[in-house]
């Protein structure tokens, strides 16, 4: 169950399109298991040894960077968000509605 339920939250994370950020609670509610964001986070932390999901693209639901530990070096996500057009203060996104993308229901 738990690998099915990694590969649904990749499925997800992969259609973020690039300038555009998700929480792990929009990526929970849009798999039907609206109270399942903390496992949108282990998804998303189990995913780091893939080259194919786009993990920097998920947040908290105020726009922190709350996994940005779980990234090598020490800014890689705010990096690779800042390459994509989103700017950062102190570790959250600026205009975060702005940039927000709500996953298809």
């Amino acid at each position: 169950m738990e690998d099915n339920f990694f590969e649904r939250v990749y499925q997800i994370v992969k259609e973020i399109p690039e300038g555009k950020v998700t929480s792990y609670g929009a990526i929970a509610k849009a798999l039907g298991t609206a109270r399942s964001a903390r496992m949108v986070g282990w998804a998303m932390n189990a995913s780091h040894n893939r080259n194919d999901i786009p993990a920097h693209r998920v947040v908290n639901r105020n726009g922190l960077l709350s996994g940005k530990h779980h990234f090598e070096g020490t800014n890689l996500m705010q990096t690779l968000l800042e390459n994509e057009g989103i700017q950062i203060v102190d570790n959250k996104i600026v205009d975060f509605e702005k940039h927000f993308w709500e996953p298809n229901q």
